[in-house]
């Protein structure tokens, strides 16, 4: 009996998602599965250089052109608007149906969070179309914190079919809202493997776009010897209003305070960001300018060597606290709650908001005390290994693709 290949179509369009759909992906080229892809448009500056770094091309993409650019509400204020997610969402509810419809797949994979994994979930939905969430069951338990991708993933868990969950509490979270536990699957996180594959590209990468300059490991491998790296990424919304003018202040206090520090911050695009940061540290000069590296958003090989040669991050990144746990690095959250807890219990990360005081004190224990810092570079990663993947694949392939209306496989 001669048996169709399913038609599965990848849905993407932040740098997490591709990031971490890229091991789905790759895995199911690698066992004869033609995935289709659609880019869904949101971080179109950077993932160009991203699909390339992994092999993916899209083969639909949806052009989204808002009056709120960057994530930043259209009336300038420091939380979106509804009518700005209204607007989104409306947008990406509507493209990723046409899709749908000409595409028919067996089977839609959203990754995460974001609203574009919510309106292709809800899409689906209206097409009859079977969703697999990868990265589903994460929970703050805050609705507003991070908005609006808290209550985005409790509804997307509502519509999935298959739930790929990247921990036991992340099952727990889905079972406890009535998810039935046949659908879930606890696999792992597939940024584990795309850290290693980014890592393993990153040579190969820089030969591509470097030719006789300097770029930035050149001048990092000459300055940090003796020296401690420090990484800070920072763009949640929450943390718009005050926040991040008191992560500069710290940065810049960090500066002061520890001679041999190094910081390298790559700025987010959102104008609020970018001006928050230059209304804090822009104007640092002389010896201080010299250790301050305020860059662009980094190509994903040079982010994870940054990453792993760093002494610490500091960041309100999701992704960025699974990467350094995968390589090793010491993780200050800036934030009040994480939906990723299990890396603050396992000693890898500790939560410090975005609080100078509380920054300060922390990076100073951890200075003082290096055997607690060895205990949370050492600390083990609680978000699983390199199987995650082809597990995935495993399930999509292997199993029945038609679950029960209440999700369980049939």
């Amino acid at each position: 009996m001669i048996t169709t290949p399913p038609t599965i179509l990848l849905s993407m369009g932040t740098r997490p998602e591709i990031i971490k759909m890229a091991p789905v992906y790759l895995e199911l080229k690698q066992r004869g599965v033609k995935p289709l892809l659609l880019h869904t448009g949101q971080h179109s500056d950077i993932a160009s250089s991203l699909y390339e770094l992994f092999g993916m091309e899209p083969d639909y993409h949806i052009d989204l052109k808002r009056s709120a650019e960057n994530g930043v509400a259209a009336n300038g204020s420091n939380e979106p608007r509804a009518n700005d997610l209204a607007e989104l969402g409306s947008k990406l509810l509507l493209e990723c149906s046409a899709v749908l419809e000409r595409v028919n797949p067996s089977m839609v994979l959203v990754h995460g969070d974001t609203s574009s994994a919510l309106m292709m979930a809800l899409a689906a939905y209206y097409h009859k179309c079977k969703v697999a969430h990868v990265e589903a069951g994460l929970r703050s338990h805050d609705e507003y914190h991070p908005f609006p991708e808290e209550k985005n993933r409790v509804i997307i868990g509502q519509l999935a079919h298959w739930h790929f969950a990247p921990t036991q509490r992340a099952r727990n979270n889905l079972v406890a809202e009535g998810i039935h536990d046949r659908s879930i699957y606890v696999v792992g996180n597939t940024v584990v493997q795309a850290t290693q594959l980014g890592a393993d590209r990153l040579e190969a990468h820089r030969k591509k776009i470097n030719s006789t300059a300097e770029d930035l490991l050149d001048k990092l491998s000459k300055k940090s010897a003796g020296k401690r790296i420090v990484l800070v990424t920072t763009h949640r919304r929450e943390n718009l209003k005050s926040g991040i003018g008191e992560i500069a202040a710290s940065v810049l206090q960090l500066l002061e305070l520890h001679k041999d520090m190094i910081i390298v911050w790559p700025v987010h695009p959102n104008p609020k960001v970018m001006a928050a940061i230059k209304d804090e540290i822009g104007q640092v000069s002389g010896e201080l300018a010299e250790r301050l590296y305020l860059t662009k958003p980094l190509d994903y090989p040079v982010l994870l060597w940054v990453l792993k040669h760093s002494w610490v991050v500091l960041t309100d990144s999701g992704g960025i606290q699974e990467e350094a746990a995968a390589l090793g690095t010491p993780v200050l959250v800036l934030r009040q709650t994480t939906e990723r807890p299990e890396l603050i219990e396992v000693g890898a990360g500790a939560l410090v908001g975005a609080d100078t005081d509380r920054i300060l004190a922390t990076v100073e224990t951890l200075s003082q005390n290096p055997n607690q810092y060895a205990a949370m570079k050492n600390a083990p990663n609680p978000f699983g290994d390199m199987t995650v993947a082809h597990t995935i694949c495993n399930v999509l392939l292997g199993a029945d693709r038609r679950p029960d209306s209440q999700g369980a496989i049939a």
